[in-house]
């Protein structure tokens, strides 16, 4: 329950409609007697069908408004993971999430239901025929055990487990669908994909099998039931021995005691896969998130690496990094790939948490900072921009509504590529940024950087990489109009970008080997 914000109170107006849809129930059977036995139509009936249908279209409502909430809190619970299961995580974020409707909104109201209104149809038989009262009372619990009987054979985790190994690991085969190709074992990873497929086919075939002969056995026992109610009441109404209209509310309310627990057993199969992918979504550790309580003040900040470790996996990135980067200064970051340098870059976006060590930024501890007010305090230039689907200036301005478009376009040298498109910067450019060069994607790096005119920390992380030697200068001529009054931590494998900071500071292995004056 604590897992699930709002389940308490879910339950609760669950219970309650379950309580009023009982009452409904109730009223109905009073009414259609009256009415089949000669006393007229009364308003309790009318009023009791009408309850029934707002009672339902108001369940609906409810499920579907707790479902939804569960499902965003779900996504963003695992989209928060330490999880290094890349391909598993996606799978439950996608079809995992969708699965827990059937348990929230189809399982768990049946199931309130079950608990309710049987009980309150009990207690009228009682007072109406103490027989036929016994007969339910006997013949109800056979519905559960035999749903629980049969239930045993389905395999519904087995089929969630072989669902999320086989979205990771084809996950993780179209990532490296490359290497593969070039060490020859493509074809033996698509022959693997099909056997997990074929296995999971398999699975949820027998687990349709198991839901049909459940739903099949659960109407059998149902009906059964009712029958040994009804033949005894046929037989006393032609001798005489009941009066037509108790024999008729008893008729009417048999069928309803055994209606929601039938509803509730049809339910669980559907609900099953639901469960257990829910189940593993809560079992997801959740890397802690700052309260963002504290605040810091706007402008160029202060970073110290106060003996800063990252590891991978068990694998050390960074391990005992210490330097500092006093407010307006800049520092390029050097090494062999590998060594360390994006991980830096990566701890100061709060991308990664260290493992040990701290990160202070103005004095204060970078976990203990408003995520969302420090990034927007951050320019953050990959190595290679993304692109959204939309237009240039769209792009440009990410993040910042307000942003002057065109003013940075033209310090980042953008300017006369916008004038070459069609619609300038109206101009769709598409997710992968077709109708620009690499070098033209990475100035809009640095255009985006360059609007977040507030912004007093830089980042750049190679972005003349891959690039030729025209195109490198004009990148670093729009970074040289970046880095003025701000704070800059600079990947660099080339020398241009080298002299643009003031030290330079060599990693290897993880750790800073030495620091030069640039």
């Amino acid at each position: 329950m604590p897992a699930l914000p709002g389940l308490r109170r879910y339950l609760f107006f669950l219970g309650l409609l379950g309580v009023l849809t009982a009452v409904s129930v109730l009223l109905q059977a009073e009414g259609l007697a009256t009415l089949l036995t000669g006393g007229g139509v009364s308003v309790v009936l009318p009023v009791a069908i009408a309850a029934r249908v707002a009672l339902s279209w108001g369940q609906s409502v409810l499920s579907g408004r707790f479902a939804a909430s569960v499902r965003g809190a779900l996504r963003r619970r695992l989209l928060g993971s330490a999880s290094d299961r890349a391909g598993v995580v996606a799978t439950q974020i996608t079809r995992g999430v969708d699965a827990t409707d059937s348990y929230l909104t189809g399982y768990l109201p049946s199931l309130a239901g079950s608990v309710v209104v049987p009980v309150a149809v009990i207690v009228r038989l009682f007072t109406t025929d103490l027989a036929s009262a016994l007969i339910v009372v006997c013949t109800l619990p056979l519905i559960p055990v035999f749903a629980i009987l049969v239930g045993k054979h389905a395999k519904a985790s087995v089929q969630w487990e072989l669902l999320t190994k086989l979205g990771g690991h084809f996950l993780d085969v179209v990532r490296g669908l490359g290497t593969l190709k070039v060490f020859g074992r493509a074809a033996a990873q698509a022959a693997t994909v099909r056997s997990m497929a074929a296995a999971h086919a398999d699975a949820t075939m027998k687990t349709l099998r198991v839901a049909f002969l459940s739903a099949l056995v659960l109407e059998l026992v149902a009906t059964l039931s009712v029958a040994l109610v009804a033949v005894p009441i046929g037989f006393r109404l032609l001798s005489g021995g009941l009066e037509a209209r108790p024999a008729l509310v008893i008729l009417l309310l048999t069928p309803e005691a055994y209606l929601p627990l039938r509803a509730a057993g049809a339910k669980f199969h559907a609900a099953a896969e639901g469960l257990t992918a829910l189940r593993e979504a809560l079992a997801v550790p959740v890397v802690p998130v700052s309260s963002g309580a504290r605040c810091r003040r706007r402008g160029a900040p202060s970073v110290v690496f106060e003996r800063v470790s990252v590891a991978y996996d068990g694998v050390p990135a960074l391990s005992d990094v210490d330097f500092s980067v006093p407010a307006g200064s800049r520092v390029a970051l050097v090494g062999p790939s590998g060594s360390g340098k994006s991980t830096v870059l990566a701890v100061l976006l709060g991308f990664v948490p260290p493992s040990s060590g701290r990160v202070l930024v103005d004095g204060v501890d970078l976990r203990s900072l408003s995520p969302a007010e420090w990034l927007a305090d951050v320019a953050w230039v990959p190595q290679r921009p993304t692109l959204f689907r939309g237009s240039l200036a769209s792009n440009i301005a990410l993040g910042v509504p307000s942003a002057d478009v065109a003013a940075a376009a033209r310090a980042a040298a953008l300017d006369a590529v916008a004038a070459g498109l069609p619609s300038g910067y109206e101009t769709p450019v598409g997710e992968l940024g077709e109708v620009l060069s690499a070098g033209q994607r990475q100035r809009v790096g640095l255009a985006r950087a360059l609007a977040r005119t507030s912004a007093g920390l830089v980042l750049l992380d190679e972005p003349t990489a891959r690039l030729d030697a025209r195109t490198e200068e004009a990148v670093l001529s729009a970074t040289r109009r970046l880095l003025p009054g701000r704070t800059a931590v600079l990947v660099a494998h080339r020398p241009a970008m080298v002299s643009l900071a003031d030290r330079v500071l060599e990693l290897r292995g993880g750790r800073v080997r030495t620091e030069v004056a640039a």
